[in-house]
């Protein structure tokens, strides 16, 4: 029998428990390439078309969280999926970590700043959960402070819900293999070093420690008004064609109409109006 499960059933992490990505094979595949390279050319099309959709009713709002570890893929999402849609409605914003005032303000702040309008995607590359997994993995952040953040994300992620913000959350899973490999494709081109810094040495030798708060977090903050999906990430087409997959379901299930904004009568004025003079 065949899999009926929407792809966001697929790909969606169980909640309230501890992850072990261990479990996740970040090089499985749900389409074959060339089947995957079709349907993600369909996509931007439908991306482009149900993104204005939401533009035109401006009743709702999209914020997709693209987190993963150095290497795994986030800008390269930005570029093949999300600049299917219009740019007008698009923001992306990017978080690193807190400089000046921003480290005496609470974390959430920073993220409060760039959240979407009605009517508006906004992409986060990295996102409020930085302030969770570096602070553990790093700054030896306790279990209850650790609990406490994820809490604070929890309550914050629903009041957004509760404003018209659909929350697509996707960690990009890769492997220490396959990272290696995408850091010495950077370090051989020279248009692509820059994109290279040896604080990803330092991340990448915390590996085991990373993965472990990512699967606490992931767990722990996987909710029914904002999941978490797990997208295998080791193929960068697969990548592409899961979050634009992601993005079409989500879009699809609002079941938007256009908007009409004018009556009959207005519509005939307008039309008079638009004439040339005799």
């Amino acid at each position: 029998m065949g899999d009926d499960r929407t792809w966001a059933q697929r790909f969606a992490a169980p909640a309230d428990t501890d992850l072990t990505l261990a479990g996740y094979d970040p090089a499985d595949t749900s389409v074959g390439k060339s089947k995957a390279s079709k349907q993600l050319d369909a996509m931007r099309d439908d991306l482009f078309d149900l993104h204005e959709l939401m533009m035109a009713n401006e009743d709702r709002a999209v914020l997709l969280v693209l987190q993963g570890l150095d290497g795994s893929g986030k800008g390269g999402t930005i570029k093949h999926v999300i600049s299917a849609m219009n740019p007008v409605g698009v923001n992306v914003a990017g978080f690193v970590e807190p400089e000046g005032t921003e480290k005496k303000e609470h974390f959430l702040e920073r993220i409060k700043r760039n959240l979407p309008e009605l009517g508006e995607l906004t992409v986060f590359d990295r996102s409020h959960y930085e302030d969770v997994l570096a602070p553990a993995v790093l700054d030896g952040m306790s279990g209850d402070d650790f609990d406490e953040r994820i809490a604070e994300i929890i309550e914050f992620e629903e009041q957004l819900v509760e404003r018209g913000v659909t929350i697509i959350k996707c960690l990009l899973h890769i492997s220490y293999d396959e990272q290696r490999e995408r850091f010495l494709r950077r370090l051989r081109r020279h248009d692509k070093r820059w994109k290279f810094s040896e604080g990803d040495l330092d991340t990448r030798a915390k590996w085991d420690e990373w993965q472990v708060v990512y699967g606490k977090a992931i767990g722990r903050s996987a909710t029914a008004a904002a999941p978490w999906y797990v997208i295998p990430s080791d193929h960068k087409w697969h990548r592409n064609w899961a979050v634009a997959s992601l993005l079409v379901e989500h879009f699809e299930a609002f079941g938007e109409e256009y908007p009409e904004p004018f009556t009959d009568t207005e519509i005939e004025t307008f039309r008079a109006r638009l004439e040339p003079p005799n």
